[in-house]
């Protein structure tokens, strides 16, 4: 007779790395349970003694690629405001800033008032537009609309990493939400030499599209680093930006839509983007990015936000 060979193997765990970072393994009692069903079925008729060796561990799962250092969940009731100790209220039509119209002849007062900026009792944060009340007063006039900015200058700073919100989006011509960075420096080196990073921007009068850029020292305003992303913008969408020194990457839902490298940036001006930065969340009205709204029915116009999550590279400080 030829020599037996034993007709079980051992079985080996397996795993994968979904985008979401979960691991599949096949689990020690799962491995016990097949290898008695195979015996009992594959080796019924074979006879003999052959041993069987149990079946090594599943290999680790592979380290995350990111630490979550901060985030804003926005749990809480309804009407809730903001938490202020991550979060300032800009307030005005920015000439109190000496920046009236917010340097983009915007229409709209921000205001702190919780019927434009409040948590929604599910888990969300709220910016919403409105038409504003009679007796309120802008660098043009009478005001027209009421809004909400935020910003985490002071509070949360952000240095190279990954930040990203999940963000949904209201229609209307005149609507300009926006998540964005600037450079905590803003108020020694002034805008553009502070830096900015534009993780979502969107023209209300074209939800089928966002988009993203870098705003620095010879290359700011109308920048050759922007990047326009089929996106329907009134469905909640995960905008994100990743930084390192050298380069910038955005995505939309986990997909990354554009690159800056630090080498192409250096060709129009000075790289200033390894420092801190604050984060901000507003949603402006008119202005030059997509004009005056031509009706006052788009409003109250709502900006939701899930969560902003800011995170470290794994293994770095």
């Amino acid at each position: 007779m030829g020599r037996r060979t034993a007709c079980i193997r051992p079985l080996r765990g397996t795993q994968s790395s979904p985008s979401n970072g979960a691991v599949l393994r096949i689990s020690r009692r799962r491995a016990v349970t097949a290898i008695a069903s195979w015996a009992l079925l594959g080796c019924a008729s074979g006879g003999g003694g052959s041993v069987v060796s149990p079946p090594p561990p599943p290999p680790p799962p592979p380290p995350p690629a990111w630490t979550l250092v901060w985030s804003d969940e926005f749990d809480g009731a309804a009407g809730t405001p903001i938490d202020t100790t991550y979060w300032r209220y800009d307030i005005g039509d920015g000439c109190l800033q000496s920046n009236c119209g917010w340097g983009n002849n915007e229409k709209e007062y921000y205001t702190s008032d919780t019927a434009n900026i409040a948590l929604n009792g599910q888990g969300q944060l709220r910016i919403v537009a409105r038409v504003a009340p009679v007796g309120l007063s802008c660098y043009y006039g009478a005001c027209r609309y009421t809004s909400a900015k935020i910003t985490t200058r002071g509070k949360v700073l952000v240095t190279a990493g990954r930040v990203e919100a999940s963000i949904q989006l209201a229609a209307g011509q005149g609507l300009w939400p926006a998540f964005w960075m600037l450079g905590t420096n803003i108020g020694t080196v002034g805008w553009p030499t502070c830096g900015e990073l534009d993780i979502m921007e969107n023209r209300g009068s074209n939800t089928n599209q966002m988009s993203s850029a870098v705003h620095g020292p010879g290359y700011s305003g109308n920048t050759p680093f922007v990047h326009v992303q089929p996106a329907i913008t009134i469905n909640s969408h995960v905008y994100a930006v990743e930084w390192d020194s050298t380069a910038i990457r955005y995505f939309v839902d986990g997909t990354q839509h554009y690159l800056v490298a630090r080498a192409i940036v250096e060709q129009y001006g000075n790289w200033v983007f390894d420092q801190p930065f604050f984060l901000i969340l507003n949603q402006a009205v008119g202005g030059n990015f997509d004009h005056d709204p031509q009706s006052d029915g788009i409003f109250p116009a709502t900006m939701l936000i899930d969560y902003v999550r800011v995170y470290r590279r794994a293994g770095t400080q």
